[in-house]
C-alpha cells in the first residue's frame, strides 16, 4: 500500500518537472490549481513579476463541501469571472502534478465555460 506522503512526494516531483517548461507571463499568466481532500484552490499568477493576480478557493467562497466536483466547478467559474474583470482572457493551465481528471478537470472546464482560454 502506498502512503499518502509518498504520493505527495511523487506529485511534487511531477510538478517540478512540468514547471521547468511552464511559466506565466504578464500577457498570459499561469492558472495554478491546488487540491486537498477537503478543499480546492485556484490562482492566476504572473511569474515574471512574481504576483498573484486573481485567486479563489472553496474556503473563501464558504462552500459547505469543498472537496467535491460541484465545488471545483464553482471555484473555476469564480476565478474566471475575476480574471475577466481584470481583463485576463488567456492563461496557461498548471495542474500542479495532479492527474487531469475529476475535480481538476471540472475546475478547468468551468473556467473555460466562463470565458477563459487555455
Amino acid at each position: 500500500m502506498i502512503s499518502q506522503e509518498s504520493k505527495n512526494v511523487s506529485r511534487v516531483r511531477r510538478h517540478k518537472r512540468v514547471r521547468k517548461h511552464l511559466s506565466g507571463t504578464p500577457t498570459c499568466p499561469r492558472l495554478c490549481v491546488y487540491r486537498s481532500n477537503k478543499n480546492i484552490e485556484a490562482q492566476i499568477i504572473d511569474d515574471v513579476n512574481k504576483v498573484t493576480l486573481v485567486s479563489s478557493s472553496s474556503t473563501s467562497l464558504k462552500l459547505e463541501n469543498g472537496g467535491n466536483i460541484e465545488a471545483a466547478k464553482v471555484v473555476g467559474s469564480d476565478v474566471a469571472k475575476k480574471a475577466l474583470s481584470k481583463k485576463i482572457k488567456t492563461v496557461v493551465f498548471d495542474r500542479s502534478g495532479y492527474i487531469y481528471h475529476g475535480r481538476v478537470a471540472a475546475l478547468a472546464d468551468a473556467a473555460r465555460e466562463a470565458g477563459l482560454k487555455f
